[in-house]
């Protein structure tokens, strides 16, 4: 029997499930590879070799393509994964064959704040500790993949500065005259560590590199990770790399990895990153976990990879996106549906009554602190007034086409009254709504939820995008701004406002995608601007971009692309028996 996740935490309520666990073996089988497109990393987690099994299922029908999403969360989150894993779960009690794709988790919440992101209760991916710390190496290997990338910018420089033309020429470099002012990466790790945030690297002699500013970002926001979420194969991972900008010439013209000959190297560590990896949820439906998260600083999306082959192989397959729908949805929809060609039956907006109150009025819940008391009662006002930011995102899912189904992740405390006042106004902004308690049950618990994803994906629907590649980038930013997140119009920096103009007279970069950076605390720029604000304008301070990936980055506000470590860090709780060498603490 499953351990009660009421009375047990989410890494002992894992680690019983743990003893049940189906071998990969076994997935694989029931999921009718052949033996040799399974990569086993021990006996519970593989990778897949997906250009074999996409090549061998080339014919085949894709099954169903879900996609999950959320309103504007709280800092705590509203159980995006927890809701894949127990819309997974009660799509197999439902008798259908159904697989899911999350994002691998990042270093850095999973040792702050916010935890690993596998699901939480008995709506769990599996093995926990793997998956927590490390899995397969794909994010180690982005990570030295980008780091190459600025030990041969940097090295680049030094012998730049401390060569002349003749002694360049002998080593057969081409002067690249890289202009130091203006270099677009920096380093990365998988912490949140925000006194990298900025560094001055180079001090010392001439033997010890070229003296500039640089700085740190988090792994998962690489570049290198936006192309392992949005290449198709090999061969298009391999040209992408090669466009990726790194920084820029002293007469503006940019300098590419290509440039400096690295480009191949990198790919290099690649190459079984490319792989999706696959696990199982707490009921042994297969999960494949592929690509990172925050989808507030980067693209956020289990990869295009991962989710051809789990249409494929399965009759449903369920894919999710980072955060809010005005963040993680609108990058599904305009970004990777536009690269995969995939379009989607229908959505899933997963909200909690905490989530609404908040949005209503209630206090701003602060990670690491309890729950403020105002929560734990019946507040049908608060839920009403919080009820316009989920109509809001509900509007967001349906200007793309999708069928939206609004789940109602049920915590215990959530009344009847509360309850029947959300399904009232979602349904009557045309969604259909389901109550599910599988962070609870598990997939016994997500019945009507999964009844309503199956009805919603049996309707047509007319999938379109926000804007074309042809629309300039700001009529594009603007557009995102008004439509998605409610704001009057958009504000540029003086740097922003160059950089955009000159992206504009640029062919090759005019019609790139348009990523944006914002806070996932709210629908604007602010955080602590809660429901629906009005009367604001989406600040854009810097325009980044990533070509490699094929778009650009509108940064929003006042976000970093380096988390900060809160003061009472999830590492505080993490321990390994020392006689059994399992791991716990881990949520």
């Amino acid at each position: 029997m499953p351990l009660d996740p009421t009375k047990h935490a989410d890494w002992q309520v894992a680690e019983a499930a743990e003893a049940n666990m189906k071998k990969v073996y076994q997935l694989g089988e029931e999921l009718g590879l052949d033996k040799n497109e399974l990569l086993p990393h021990g006996h519970y987690v593989a990778k897949l070799d997906f250009k074999s099994i996409l090549n061998r299922l080339n014919r085949k029908t894709d099954g169903k393509y879900i996609n999950v999403t959320a309103i504007t969360p709280t800092p705590l989150g509203e159980g995006k994964s927890t809701t894949t894993m127990g819309l997974t779960q009660g799509l197999g009690k439902r008798g259908k064959n159904v697989i899911a794709a999350i994002r691998q988790p990042s270093g850095g919440p999973t040792m702050n704040i916010k935890g690993s992101a596998a699901g939480g209760g008995l709506s769990q991916c599996i093995p926990l500790t793997p998956f927590s710390l490390g899995l397969t190496g794909d994010i180690n290997a982005i990570i030295n993949a980008h780091n190459l990338a600025m030990v041969a910018l940097t090295s680049r420089m030094q012998h730049e500065f401390n060569y002349d033309d003749e002694r360049l020429e002998r080593k057969k470099l081409k002067r690249l005259n890289i202009d130091p002012r203006n270099v677009e990466m920096k380093w990365i790790m998988d912490f949140c560590a925000q006194a990298l945030r900025d560094i001055i690297i180079g001090i010392g002699g001439k033997s010890d590199g070229f003296m500039m500013n640089s700085g740190f970002a988090i792994a998962v926001s690489s570049e290198i990770m936006a192309i392992l979420a949005v290449s198709r194969d090999l061969k298009d991972m391999r040209e992408r790399m090669g466009r990726i900008v790194v920084a820029y010439d002293k007469s503006g013209k940019p300098v590419t990895t290509e440039d400096l000959e690295v480009a191949g190297a990198m790919t290099a560590w690649m190459v079984e990153a490319l792989n999706p990896n696959l696990m199982q949820s707490i009921e042994g439906q297969p999960v494949l976990v592929h690509a990172g998260p925050f989808a507030n600083i980067a693209i956020g999306q289990s990869s295009i990879i991962a989710d051809r082959v789990g249409l494929k192989l399965g009759e449903y397959h369920i894919t999710e996106s980072g955060f809010g729908a005005d963040i993680g949805f609108e990058k599904f929809w305009n970004l990777k549906c536009r690269f995969s060609g995939l379009k989607p039956n229908a959505s899933v907006i997963v909200s909690t009554i905490r989530a609404l109150k908040c949005h209503g009025g209630a206090p701003i819940p602060v990670p690491g602190r309890r729950m403020p008391e105002e929560y734990k009662g019946e507040n049908v006002e608060w839920v009403e007034k919080g009820c316009k930011n989920l109509i809001h995102h509900i509007r967001t899912v349906k200007k793309a086409g999708i069928n939206p189904v609004v789940c109602i992740n049920a915590f215990h405390t959530d009344t009847d009254n509360e309850i029947k006042t959300v399904r009232r106004l979602a349904e009557s902004a045309g969604a259909r709504v389901a109550l599910s308690r599988h962070w609870q049950f598990g997939g016994d618990g997500a019945l009507e939820l999964a009844d309503a994803v199956i009805d919603a994906c049996n309707e047509p629907n007319d999938f379109r995008f926000l804007y074309e590649l042809s629309t300039p980038l700001r009529e594009r930013i603007d557009k995102i701004a008004k439509e998605v997140y409610g704001a009057d119009g958009v504000e540029y920096s003086s740097d922003a406002l160059a950089k955009a103009k000159r992206m504009e007279e640029d062919p090759d970069i005019s019609t790139l995608g348009t990523c944006m950076v914002k806070t996932h605390l709210s629908l604007s720029d602010n955080p602590n601007m809660k429901g629906v604000p009005k009367g604001w304008k989406l600040a854009i301070r810097d325009i980044l971009t990533y070509k490699g990936a094929g778009f650009v980055v509108p940064v929003a506000g006042a976000i970093k692309l380096m988390p900060g470590t809160a003061s009472d860090p999830a590492y505080r709780r993490v321990d390994v028996d020392v006689e059994t060498g399992k791991v716990k603490g881990l949520f």
